[in-house]
């Protein structure tokens, strides 16, 4: 088959633009690296505390950049060329991430001088990656033309969500065969092609800026846009509450692959994230072929339902198999739910302010898996420790916090019908502009 004939097809109408298969291959490179330094991280830490909070501390760190990076790099990407601003960023992440892997290459991995360094360089990766999303967010609709933008989003969620397979698969010989610093360096290599993919884009592209507004009352705009707008406010609330009850299960991993399967090395914790990013890859493929916006808009509904229960059924899974089979479907779920949710933003936000909004976007989403992500670990560590809550109960452990997660979004998706706007999308979508 040519690669006319391949791109033609209604899965991979997108690629068939040479820039977005440029920045698609960035996307699936970063991702890949930035999944596989969650497992690395998460396996180092462990391994040197064997402490399940400080895991989501880890976590914590690298995901708490989500509030504080996305509107500044919001911000550049709609006054600066947004190819070059993402170039800077993957310059950034190669630097950091070769630093952390010839440090860890000449120590003891168990060692608690580890910990420090693996915290900081976290916080680093966070950042770096936190700025880039909401710039590459608002670049993909310069690339494709409008009938395609559906198809670029579900492939560029596909790179994110299914880069979860990719990154820990690619570092799973390295986690117990070799040295824990060569994981890092194939990072740094990932992100290396990353770099060199963007600086190959030749189209430019930015947003506007008001110039009878000040500095701050342009940096900003992307809040009241959204809050304004009746469709965006409740997309944006669907998507906060979907990740803190549903997606922030990082830091709750570990503690069920050594506690609930009996798991003594990082294989069992490496073969679960790649089981959701399995699902994930499948699922996002499929809604990259959705024809319709009643399609997108049933589906998302839909979608929000499986992605509530399937945390329950990984908390239920009685063995490591059933374990892989829920996570895939949780994986799925969740990639397909929030890649619905992107495409919507996108249809909605207009050009000149995409990056702000998109930034506005990934404050709202990291700021509650980085806290989700804390509070999780530090509850399954205290369940696990034994320590009682005041009334004299045993706190609930890792496989619970699951299901309780997994309730509330069922609950919440249960009543969103209620709301007009949610009603009108479930049945027909949202309607792209003129």
């Amino acid at each position: 088959m040519s690669n006319q004939k391949l791109f033609n097809n209604r899965f991979l109408a997108a690629l068939k633009y040479r820039d977005y298969r440029v920045l698609w291959t960035a996307n699936l490179c970063a991702g890949a690296s930035s999944w596989a330094l969650l497992v690395t991280r998460g396996f180092v830490i462990y391994e040197a505390t064997d402490n399940s909070f400080l895991v989501g501390l880890v976590t914590f760190l690298a995901m708490i950049p989500r509030i504080i990076m996305p509107p500044i790099s919001g911000y550049f990407a709609d006054k600066y060329d947004r190819k070059n601003v993402m170039s800077i960023l993957f310059g950034i992440s190669v630097i950091h991430t070769l630093a952390l892997s010839i440090y860890l290459l000449n120590i003891e991995i168990s060692s608690t001088s580890t910990i420090i360094p693996v915290m900081i360089l976290a916080f680093i990766d966070g950042s770096t990656r936190a700025a880039q999303q909401p710039v590459g967010q608002a670049l993909v609709p310069n690339l494709v033309p409008k009938d395609n933008l559906l198809n670029a989003v579900a492939l560029g969620q596909a790179t994110f969500h299914g880069s979860r397979l990719i990154g820990p698969l690619a570092i799973l010989p390295l986690l117990n065969l070799v040295s824990i610093g060569w994981s890092f360096l194939l990072c740094s290599f990932l992100y290396l092609i990353s770099l060199i993919q963007t600086m190959r884009i030749n189209i430019s592209s930015s947003g506007s800026m008001d110039k009878n507004a000040g500095l701050i009352s342009n940096f900003t705009t992307g809040i009241p846009y959204i809050y304004k707008h009746p469709q965006l406010r409740l997309i944006m609330f669907m998507a906060f509450f979907h990740c803190g009850f549903t997606m922030s299960f990082e830091s709750v991993l570990p503690v069920i692959s050594d506690k609930k399967f009996g798991a003594s090395e990082a294989t069992e914790f490496s073969l679960i994230m790649m089981a959701v990013g399995a699902g994930a890859l499948i699922t996002v493929t499929l809604i990259s072929g959705l024809s319709s916006q009643s399609s997108q808009g049933k589906w998302y509904l839909y979608l929000g339902y499986i992605s509530s229960l399937s945390p329950i059924l990984l908390a239920f899974s009685p063995n490591i198999n059933i374990a892989l089979v829920s996570a895939a479907l949780m994986g799925g779920s969740q990639a397909g739910y929030m890649t619905i949710t992107h495409t919507m933003i996108q249809i909605v936000t207009d050009d000149s302010v995409r990056g702000r909004v998109a930034a506005m976007y990934n404050v709202h989403i990291g700021f509650i898996m980085s806290s989700m992500n804390l509070v999780n670990g530090a509850l399954a560590t205290i369940a696990y420790l034994g320590i009682t809550i005041i009334f004299g109960f045993n706190l609930i452990p890792a496989g619970t916090l699951l299901t309780v997660g997994g309730l509330l979004f069922l609950i919440t998706i249960s009543l969103s019908p209620g709301f007009k706007t949610l009603r009108s999308i479930y049945k027909i979508g949202i309607p792209y502009s003129n």
